[in-house]
């Protein structure tokens, strides 16, 4: 229980969470998984580490329609109630704030993310998917440990 885990969270239905710790290969859970594989995901993280998560500060869009924005408010309220739930604490940070940390400011192009990711984690297999996760979680492990 005294390792450290660190969480990073790109919410929303192409989203994932990230598990990075400086003594284990970083592991994702994707966010189209259900919300018991991803609760139970961070009960066991939470159960085996000691766990501190950053989660992006996003909104809806005026591009969204209303029943997308209806479903990512959704989604981000079940993280949030899931990391609550289960004793997490996080905090919510803007994109441009961990991508400048990062040196990935994406301008909307998700190769640069992912070309990062890379770089940062060469023995995982990179996917738009989980960059982002994966960034924010190793952002997450920087300003925190």
């Amino acid at each position: 229980m005294n390792d450290p885990c660190y969480i990073g969270i790109d919410p929303g239905k192409n989203g994932a969470i990230a598990f990075v710790s400086p003594y284990w290969q970083p592991y994702t859970v994707a966010l189209d998984s259900t919300p018991r594989d991803i609760s139970d995901a961070l009960e066991t993280a939470r159960l085996e580490y000691k766990c501190i998560a950053i989660i992006e500060q996003v909104s809806s869009s005026p591009q969204m329609g209303v029943k997308s924005a209806f479903t990512f408010g959704q989604g981000f309220g079940m993280l949030d109630g899931l990391l609550t739930a289960h004793c997490i604490p996080f905090e919510r940070v803007r994109p441009q704030v961990w991508q400048k940390a990062m040196g990935c400011m994406t301008g909307g192009d998700k190769n640069i993310t992912k070309r990062r990711a890379q770089e940062l984690f060469p023995k995982v297999k990179i996917t738009h998917k989980i960059a982002d996760a994966l960034l924010i979680a190793e952002y997450c492990r920087r300003i925190k440990s």
